[in-house]
């Protein structure tokens, strides 16, 4: 009878072993497929972040861009009428010069006696 309950007692003790085997096999299981689960969360939380930066990154950029097409569209403006301005005053003095030539050369000759004597000093 000892031979007996000795292999019960071995049959038991393999089933335990098997048994805790088995939860030990559920238990890594488990951890793995929740750990996987939560790297994927994860990875799409990361992906949504960036895809939001991106975006947010391209509409700065989009406004940057827009800004500065208007700047240099202002600039082209005051580079034009600067350039009307300066057209209109040089037909002016030619104009001027036509019409009163002898005032013009000592206008000129007084200006730059005038300058010459601001220079050297």
């Amino acid at each position: 009878m000892n031979k007996q309950v000795q292999a019960h007692e071995e049959t038991t003790a393999a089933e335990r072993i098997e048994d805790r085997a088995e939860r030990i096999k559920q238990a890594t299981t488990s951890a793995v497929t929740n750990t996987k689960e939560a790297v994927e969360r994860a990875a799409d939380h990361v992906e949504d972040s960036l895809h939001r930066a991106t975006d947010k990154a391209a509409d700065a950029a989009t406004r940057a861009t827009e800004k500065a097409d208007e700047y240099r569209q202002r600039g082209r403006e005051a580079y034009d009428d600067a350039i009307d301005r300066a057209d209109e005053w040089l037909e002016r003095a030619r104009d001027y010069v036509r019409e009163k030539p002898v005032q013009s050369v000592a206008i000129a000759l007084g200006a730059g006696w005038l300058l010459g004597r601001i220079l050297r000093r």
